[in-house]
């Protein structure tokens, strides 16, 4: 069965926790060694924001985004979704119909060869929330929250990964985990990104010399 959890990790013991979507269940995610990660944002990354998206009918992709994710699978990285979901803070979608879109993009990116190992998104606003969904968390971008989460559950080398993001947020988040390096990028610009699957075919090539 898919997992969908609040993590427990100690260092947000006191915090609000992310929600986590993994596939397999978290015990099939799981890995004794360490990797390396290629961190994506959704909205803006891997579907063009339209605003809340969480439907099938209101999903474009961002152009070249399943050849960014198939060219960081052959450079060894493995692909961990952090997003902001304030849709579910405000009451637009519940966070079952955010899981169950979230379960369909998995399987559409899985057809194409290109496997998410995770989806980990923070459902809390600090202003615009309802209810226990209007607080100040340590999840929600730009604080780093769901990086060390990721980190800590999948064995991962942040200093080692990148994040690909469409807001200065983005990045910040990932660099306060230690994750180095970073490439903003815009949707509405054409082969919005091309510059990073140049990065990462060039670190694929360099994978399969060192293998032969």
């Amino acid at each position: 069965m898919p997992a969908r959890s609040n993590c427990s990790d100690d260092d947000m013991s006191t915090q609000p926790k992310p929600g986590i979507y993994v596939p397999g269940g978290l015990q099939s995610a799981m890995s004794e060694a360490r990797r390396r990660a290629l961190f994506l944002d959704r909205d803006g990354v891997i579907n063009v924001n339209h605003g809340y998206v969480h439907t099938i009918e209101q999903t474009e992709w961002v152009p070249g985004i399943f050849e960014l994710c198939a060219t960081a699978r052959d450079a060894g990285y493995a692909l961990v979704v952090v997003t902001n979901q304030a849709g579910i803070a405000r009451g637009y979608y519940s966070e079952s119909e955010f899981l169950d879109y979230t379960r369909w993009m998995h399987e559409e990116f899985a057809v194409r060869g290109a496997v998410i190992l995770a989806t980990i998104y923070c459902p809390h606003h600090p202003e615009a929330g309802l209810g226990a969904l209007r607080i100040e968390c340590g999840c929600r971008k730009p604080a780093s929250g769901m990086f060390t989460v990721a980190s800590d559950l999948f064995n991962l080398a942040l200093g080692d990964s990148m994040m690909v993001g469409d807001k200065e947020s983005d990045l910040l988040a990932a660099s306060g985990a230690g994750v180095l390096r970073g490439f903003l990028v815009d949707s509405s610009k054409p082969e919005p990104l091309a510059r990073v699957i140049e990065h990462l075919g060039r670190a694929a090539n360099s994978t399969m010399e060192r293998g032969t």
